[in-house]
């Protein structure tokens, strides 16, 4: 039984599915904002680099969560994308490696334009950061594989988190993709135009008709459907970021200026 389980360690909270963790040596893991070093407005445990903070805080923060999953030595293995709200998907291959992995400014830079990683290779975390968009996990334990993606509206509306599904798929290996979404902004709190919810509505037969609100959540579990992975093999954290920033970073209801939490993913070098 694949659930997530939320954890607390040296005051840092996140949520882990610790069955993967012990059948395939998969981490799938989604951070909180406690436990962390950073000033306001990005208090505590911001994960971003690009967001204002201090990078000397930020590079802090990830030392400390990833101490706090078990994955402190596979800091400089860290791999991370610029984001842009897009469709990019990003095979992460031995020559990306590291991309994007310190908040100091001498290091390599995160992969530009993308919103979704992927990669077979073992200690190799991915994250990707959020603040109310949907953070979406794939995992392909019989490859192994793994894939982070970032879906704001943009990114949801076209697809992407389909379109990473079928990039791990096309790995070959057995029919076993399973998918976990992290806490996002709730249809009770999205409030979007018209004009938009009738572009999703028109692409998402599954979308309710709630007015002026959108579910992005649901729009992704539909992409995921189309994409060949069944509701039952979708995990979901249905946590809203607007409606619990005590716990989460949110873009809205912090008027914009916070900091960020993330999805991150891995695969241990040992052989299962």
């Amino acid at each position: 039984m694949h659930e997530l389980t939320r954890h607390s360690i040296n005051g840092i909270a996140f949520w882990r599915d610790d069955d993967l963790l012990a059948q395939s040596g998969i981490t799938v893991a989604f951070s909180e904002r406690t436990g962390g070093v950073s000033a306001p407005p990005y208090e505590s445990l911001d994960l971003a680099a690009h967001v204002g903070d201090d990078p000397a805080a930020v590079e802090e923060n990830r030392t400390r969560f990833l101490a706090a999953l078990g994955l402190a030595g596979l800091q400089p293995r860290l791999t991370c994308a610029e984001q842009v709200h897009g469709t990019g998907i990003e095979r992460v291959t031995e020559g990306l490696v590291g991309s994007g992995r310190s908040a100091l400014a001498h290091t390599r830079p995160a992969l530009a334009g993308i919103d979704a990683l992927y990669t077979a290779l073992r200690d190799t975390p991915l994250m990707l950061f959020f603040a109310d968009c949907v953070p979406v996990v794939l995992v392909r334990p019989s490859v192994p594989a793994i894939a982070v993606v970032h879906a704001g509206w943009r990114g949801a509306i076209a697809g992407i988190v389909g379109d990473a599904a079928r990039s791990l798929m096309a790995l070959g290996g057995g029919s076993d993709l399973m998918t976990f979404t992290g806490a996002h902004i709730g249809e009770c709190c999205y409030e979007v135009s018209d004009n938009l919810l009738s572009q999703f509505r028109s692409r998402f037969a599954t979308l309710t008709p709630v007015c002026g609100r959108l579910d992005l959540a649901a729009a992704v579990a539909e992409d995921l459907v189309r994409a060949g992975v069944p509701m039952e093999s979708q995990r979901r954290l249905d946590m809203c970021t607007a409606d619990n920033t005590d716990r989460f970073f949110s873009y809205r209801a912090e008027e914009a200026l916070t900091g960020r939490h993330c999805a991150i993913a891995a695969i241990s070098g040992a052989s299962f």
